[in-house]
Formats: C-alpha cells, sequence, structure tokens
C-alpha cells in the first residue's frame, strides 16, 4: 500500500529555507557587529580630526601653554543628531588647561595616552560618552613640554549611524532572500520538470504495455528509470510464463479430456456390455489422471501466486518425513519399488514452513521417483543437518536424467523427453516453486553408476541451533 509520506518539492523547500535562514542569520549578526565596528570608525576618526585641529591651536605664553578652541574643532564632531561635546586640554602636570568636560579624566587614561592615542567607552550620568585621547609634543619657542588632548561626545549619532547601516544590510539581504525565493521555485519546477514527464509517460500507459521506458532523465533519475525498466522486464516475463503455462494446461487437459469424449463415443456406438464395460474402465482412468493434473495444476497456481502469510511455528521435518514415507509405502504405486528411509539425524531438524507444503513437497518427490524409475527401483528419502540448513535427498538407481536436460526438469510440463509415464510433469515445478516460497535451492544431480539425485537445502530456524548449541 502506498502512504504519501510528504511532498518532495515541500520537503526540498525546507531544506533550502533552513539553510538559507541559517546562513542570513550568521550574515545579519555579521552585519550588526559590521555596522558598529564602521560607525565606531568613522566617529572615532572624526575625534582624532577634532584632536588634530585644537592641538594646533595650543600656543605658548610666557612659558605656559595657552588654547583657543577653534570652531573647525568642534563643527568636526556636529551632527544631525545633535550629540554633546566635550574637550579637554591637560598640561604636563595633568592640570586642566581649558575644557568643558564635566567628568575628570583619570590618572589611569593619562597613563595610557602618554604611551599611545586611546579611545575608550565609559559612562557618566547614565549616558554612554565615547572619549579619544592623545598626547602632543608642544610647538612653543620656550618650552617643549607635552600636553594631552581629550576630545568626547555622546554615542546617540554612532547609534544612529550603525541601525542606519544594519538597516540597509537587513533590507539587501530580505530583497536578495526574496529574489532567491523566487529563483528556487523556478529552479524547483526545472529540477522536478522530468520526473512530472515520466510520471505523465506512466499514466498514459496502457495495462499490457511493458516496453521499456522511452525517456531522457537525470543522473539522479537514472537507477529510478533503471529499476522500472528491470520491473516492466520482469512483468514481461511473468507475462509470457503465465501464457505459456495457460497453453501447456490447456493442452495437457485437452488430451484426456479428447480421449474420454473418444472412448465414450465408441462406448456408445457400441451394443456389447463388455465395450461399456471396457469404456467405463478407461474413462475412471482418464477421469482419475485428469483430476490429478487438476490438482496438481491448482496447486502450482495456489503456491506461486498465493499471498504471503505471516509467522509460522517451526516444524520438525524429520518427523513429518518419517510420517509422509510411512503413508506413501502402504500405497499401491509403491508395491513394485524398494522405498525405504534413510538414517535420520539425532534430534528434530526444525524449519520454519506450513506443514501442507512441506506435505505437498514430499507427496510430490516421492510420486516423480515411482512414476519416473522402472518397476524394482530402490528409492532412498534422507535428511542432513548443516550448519545453517537441512538438506533433504531423494536418490534412486533409475536411469536417470541427461545434464543438458535436468534444469528444464523445473520448468512446468517438462518430463526430459520420457513419453513411457502418464506423468504431467508438473511435479519438480512444484518442489521447485515451495523451495523459492522457503527461501531454499533444488538442485539435481547424477547418481553413480545410475540413477538421479533431487537435493533440496532449506534454511534451519533457531530453536534447532539453539537446541544443538546447547
Amino acid at each position: 500500500m502506498i502512504e504519501v509520506a510528504g511532498s518532495l518539492k515541500r520537503r526540498l523547500a525546507v531544506w533550502l529555507l533552513v539553510t538559507v535562514t541559517g546562513l542570513g542569520a550568521l550574515l545579519m549578526v555579521e552585519a550588526w557587529w559590521s555596522s558598529r565596528r564602521a560607525a565606531e570608525r568613522a566617529f572615532d576618526s572624526q575625534l582624532e580630526a577634532a584632536a588634530l585641529t585644537i592641538a594646533e591651536a595650543v600656543q605658548w605664553q610666557h612659558g605656559e601653554p595657552v588654547v583657543t578652541i577653534p570652531a573647525a574643532a568642534l563643527q568636526i564632531l556636529a551632527t544631525r543628531h545633535q550629540e554633546r561635546v566635550f574637550y579637554a586640554v591637560l598640561d604636563a602636570e595633568g592640570e586642566a588647561v581649558s575644557t568643558n568636560m564635566p567628568l575628570a579624566i583619570a590618572p589611569g587614561w593619562r597613563e595610557r595616552v602618554d604611551r599611545a592615542p586611546w579611545a575608550l567607552t565609559t559612562g557618566f550620568d547614565g549616558v554612554s560618552w565615547r572619549l579619544y585621547g592623545r598626547e602632543y609634543d608642544s610647538a612653543g619657542w620656550v618650552s617643549q613640554e607635552p600636553v594631552q588632548i581629550w576630545v568626547g561626545h555622546t554615542r546617540e549619532g554612532r547609534v544612529a549611524l550603525a541601525d542606519e547601516l544594519f538597516e540597509r544590510a537587513v533590507s539587501r539581504f530580505v530583497a536578495m532572500v526574496l529574489l532567491a525565493g523566487a529563483l528556487m521555485a523556478m529552479a524547483l519546477r526545472v529540477a522536478l520538470g522530468p520526473m512530472r514527464r515520466l510520471r505523465r509517460q506512466l499514466r498514459l500507459r496502457e495495462a499490457d504495455d511493458t516496453r521499456p521506458l522511452d525517456a531522457r532523465v537525470p543522473e539522479e533519475m537514472r537507477e529510478l528509470a533503471q529499476t522500472l525498466d528491470h520491473l516492466f522486464a520482469r512483468q514481461r516475463e511473468s507475462r509470457e510464463a503465465l501464457l505459456r503455462f495457460t497453453a501447456d494446461a490447456s493442452h495437457q487437459l485437452k488430451t484426456p479430456l479428447a480421449g474420454l469424449q473418444s472412448v465414450s463415443e465408441l462406448a456408445l456406438k457400441s451394443p456389447e456390455p463388455a465395450d461399456w464395460h471396457a469404456a467405463l474402465g478407461a474413462v475412471h482412468d482418464g477421469a482419475a489422471r485428469t483430476s490429478r493434473l487438476a490438482g496438481q495444476l491448482l496447486s502450482l497456481a495456489r503456491l506461486r501466486h498465493v499471498a504471503e502469510v505471516g509467522e509460522v511455528a517451526p516444524l520438525d521435518l524429520a518427523a513429518l518425513l518419517r510420517e509422509t514415507l510411512l503413508d506413501w509405502a502402504g500405497r499401491e504405486a509403491a508395491r513394485d519399488h524398494d522405498l525405504g528411509l534413510d538414517e535420520l539425524p539425532a534430534g528434530p531438524c526444525w524449519v520454519r514452513a506450513e506443514a501442507w507444503v512441506l506435505r505437498e513437497l514430499l507427496g510430490n518427490l516421492i510420486d516423480n521417483a515411482l512414476r519416473y524409475t522402472p518397476p524394482g527401483s530402490t528409492i532412498t528419502l534422507g535428511l542432513a543437518r548443516e550448519p545453517e540448513a537441512v538438506e533433504l535427498y531423494v536418490e534412486d538407481d533409475g536411469p536417470g536424467v541427461p545434464a543438458e536436460a535436468r534444469e528444464r526438469l523445473l520448468q512446468p510440463f517438462e518430463r526430459g523427453g520420457r513419453q513411457d509415464t502418464d506423468g504431467s510433469g508438473l511435479g519438480l515445478a512444484i518442489v521447485d516453486s515451495i523451495a523459492r516460497r522457503l527461501g531454499g535451492r533444488l538442485s539435481l544431480a547424477e547418481r553413480a553408476p545410475h540413477g538421479l539425485i533431487v537435493r533440496l537445502r532449506l534454511p534451519r530456524c533457531g530453536d534447532d541451533k539453539t537446541e544443538e548449541s546447547a
């Protein structure tokens, strides 16, 4: 039964969406950090430029630094976000020469700037500030003492610029995702096109059309197309085998029925009761053969086309073989043969199979050996236990079968060229079908100096192996 488990197109779309979402999340995180870094670099460069402008305005009078903050320095830091701008000019002792900064420059900060320019983010009065400090050598004629220049502003402009850059990145990403989604939908439609064409071709086929597929498929669908071709080939072979079987069965049934009709017509034309009695005997024998043939045909059809059964209980093949052989030894057909049983292995030989199936198998093997060997022949049945299997064998000292005809004996209505018996040629075909059903293997071999050995290997079930190991 076919069970629909989602859509392949939807599954591919979901996986692509998950992939794009994961990559998009990483890109968004990277864009967020990049926008912050870009804003910091842009505004830090403004602080550096403002500090340099203030440094150029430092003058020395009577050995003391004097500075007049140029308007250009403050204009550098002025933006549309109205940040508060601060500055401080410190002498070599850390004393303020000129400042509007409400917080004091910590000694540790001044020591850090002594070594190299430094920018830091700090908080004051509940507001986040960005400060930049740098030390410059004075350009006075009397003194060459250094001065430290600190400039800073609040971070509203930085945050606004970072958000603006991030929003632009998000907008570009959303546009890219929408475009990628449209392209992905088109790509999925194009990629699944060969599957739709193959589906359409299969739907338009007639029920009895088992020709190979005539379609162009991508590499990923090559195995599927080859599997379908293999399935069609098996269906074609099965259909041809069924037609041959039907024709052979019709021929096999037609021959005895035609004989019965001829005998009955001749008896009806004769006024002698003796002829009627002889005709009734012939009709009885013919009806028995026809009934047996019909029974074998039904058994073969049942074995080949019956649905697989569920779990079956283990069955002792040795006990069933002994019971079946005793039943056949008392029949009229075995009166002129030496039908015997070889020494069986100690303990049971468990196989997993239905009892009626094994009885059908054993009955056909024994019947086949009785029919195709001359009176007085010796027929021996036996079992051999192997590590993973049980081998059932039937050997006789009859005329045997030529090597080239042994494989054909497994086909229905094949009698190895023998026309001197009333067999139908279905016995070994039934046995082979049972062997395949049980996961076994049937083989035929020559028995020295003459005769035939039929071997059937069946898998042993776990109970047998457990008992043996114990």
